[in-house]
């Protein structure tokens, strides 16, 4: 073993850590010692987003000492930068840990003389957002690990507009939390009279937050009959959505029970994501037993929605993100409009990863459309940047987030799956299914299609095996891809727009972030992108042809999934 992770390992054995955590180190000392190098060989990076990690002991996993040291670094911070009195709100999801996670984090917080607001129980991330903002709190942290397996768990840090971090606070929090050297450097007690107990009272702010968000309430009490079925998968959505869509009118909702209830050990699922077809089969049986209309469901902090609707044959299928966004956006953008709700000074946001055809009907509909980093952080700090002279309306990723309205600062899976309802029951008004409708975009606009690959590197190796694959495709990025000629390289990291064929250059005004997006002569796109929070890389491929009518669709689609299947294999991905 390296002699710095003995080290490492010698000050938990002879620190002031408690008993336990002394004994499972002992006892992985005699059994496992790659578990014991993984456990110790760095310690688990407080990142612009805050921790994510494996829950155990050591410096490499999430447990009371890493997210007490980053509190006490959070709090340093605060406190240099606000005078008077400073206020956190703290959630958390339905984790194992997260509720003694969050006593902690509340604690540390509370002994630093900041006055606390902890929700009672679990809650969704989008509503520790919402309450940053109704509480005028200058922070909030949410234990959570989105997604992740039933191992992980995380701390999401946010600023006071109910954002998550982004410069120069990420860089200067990161900075404080790294000048904690170790758990004694950390005040654990003292100041439990700092912390306040919420609940109930948030919960209806938030909720009617979300009401008034509804553009068509007519068409929803028109169609409240609308079939729906929605599953938590074992999270916080349970929380919040039903009451939600009892707002908006809709009084035909049916709840996967075998997921209803808040579990971190996921019993019915390996990955609690709804971008996993796993995640939803249970609801999709429940779907097709009772012939719904439409089936949602929600990840662990409800901040990602999945969808599954009919086909042109009545086969039902899962949207992907792109095409969910695609509908909403367009549903938002169209029915302002038809409702005289459109200002002249609207935009919309979305992640440079997430479909163009977004980008083609905003400028159809003489819409602004920015494209920003990966990440919602960047959609807040753009909403923030333009709100004095703009009128931000929504804003989405592919990866199934998505953000209605400017009082919440995150993606919302609560509005999301609310919005995605009335957008179905507005579509039955008409005679029509949410398939259709999405035809019907694509014949208008044109018919994009995007696919994704994850590849995941673990362990101390897999984070160089992943910058090797970046660096490879920086300094020397393919001449063509698939028979087609690579004409432009973005790279974000070195902030510049590359023509591959003159060598000239211009500046990218986004922030510097590792992404590669090759664009090909035939209209293709493919990016690369690593996990800020997971040991992954991810390759997005985006393809489009014209759709002269729906009885193509199935040509086109065999086309076009063929057109992404030779990128993947022309890469070596696969």
């Amino acid at each position: 073993m390296d002699i710095s992770i003995q080290n490492k390992v010698s000050q938990w054995l002879d620190g002031n850590f408690d008993a336990e955590t002394v004994a499972t180190i002992k006892k992985m000392q005699e059994g496992n010692s790659d578990e014991l190098t993984d456990a110790f060989y760095r310690n688990l990076e407080f990142g612009t987003g805050g921790l994510r990690g494996i829950m155990g002991v050591g410096t490499n996993r999430m447990n009371k000492y890493t997210i007490g040291m980053a509190t006490q670094g959070f709090s340093n911070y605060l406190k240099k930068t606000f005078t008077g009195d400073i206020k956190v709100a703290i959630a958390h999801d339905s984790r194992n840990n997260a509720r003694f996670f969050a006593e902690t984090v509340a604690n540390v917080f509370a002994a630093n003389g900041i006055k606390v607001f902890l929700f009672e129980s679990l809650r969704p991330t989008p509503e520790l957002s919402f309450t940053i903002r109704h509480l005028h709190c200058q922070a909030g942290v949410v234990l959570t690990a989105s997604h992740n397996p039933k191992e992980y768990n995380g701390y999401k840090a946010y600023w006071n507009d109910g954002a998550q971090l982004v410069p120069p606070h990420d860089g200067n929090v990161i900075r404080e939390v790294e000048n904690i050297a170790s758990p004694a450097d950390v005040k654990w007690t003292g100041g439990e009279e700092n912390i306040t107990l919420i609940g109930a009272e948030i919960d209806k702010a938030y909720q009617q937050e979300l009401i008034s968000l509804s553009i068509n309430p007519d068409i929803n009490k028109q169609q409240h009959d609308l079939k729906i079925v929605y599953t938590p998968i074992h999270g916080t959505g349970i929380t919040q959505v039903p009451a939600v869509l009892a707002g908006y009118g809709f009084t035909n909702v049916t709840i996967v029970e075998e997921q209803a209830t808040p579990d971190g050990n996921f019993p019915t699922v390996v990955f609690p994501n709804p971008e996993e077809s796993e995640a939803m089969n249970l609801g999709l049986k429940k779907a097709k037993a009772l012939d719904a209309d439409i089936l949602l469901g929600t990840d662990p902090d409800a901040d990602r929605v999945g969808i599954a609707v009919k086909d042109l044959k009545g086969e039902w299928i899962l949207l992907n993100g792109n095409q969910t966004g695609v509908l909403l956006f367009n549903y938002i953008v169209e029915g302002r409009k038809n409702k005289g709700l459109a200002k002249p000074n609207d935009f919309i946001a979305k992640t440079v990863v997430t479909s163009d055809l977004i980008d083609v009907f905003a400028a159809k509909n003489n819409i602004n459309c920015y494209n920003v980093l990966t990440g919602f952080k960047w959609i807040a700090d753009l909403i923030r940047r333009k709100e004095p002279q703009e009128n931000f309306i929504c804003g989405g990723e592919e990866s199934y987030g998505y953000m209605i309205g400017n009082n919440i600062r995150d993606k919302d899976a609560i509005s999301s799956v609310a919005m995605i309802c009335e957008m179905a029951a507005y579509a039955r008004s008409k005679g029509k299914s949410l398939f259709e409708e999405l035809i019907d975009i694509y014949v208008r606009y044109g018919y994009y299609k995007e696919s994704l690959i994850s590849i995941t590197k673990k362990g101390m190796r897999g984070a160089e095996e992943i910058a090797d694959m970046m660096r490879g495709y920086r300094e020397n990025p393919p001449a063509a891809i698939n028979g087609s000629p690579v004409v432009t390289l973005y790279d974000y990291q070195l902030q510049q727009i590359r023509d591959i064929k003159t060598g000239e250059t211009k500046a990218l005004d986004l922030p510097k972030s590792n992404v590669l997006q090759f664009l090909l002569a035939d209209g293709s796109k493919i990016s690369a992108r690593p996990s800020g929070t997971e040991p992954k890389i991810k390759f997005y491929f985006s393809v489009n042809a014209p759709l002269a009518n729906a009885a193509d669709y199935d040509k086109v689609t065999a086309e076009l999934d063929q057109k992404i299947n030779g990128i993947i294999q022309d890469l070596k991905l696969k």
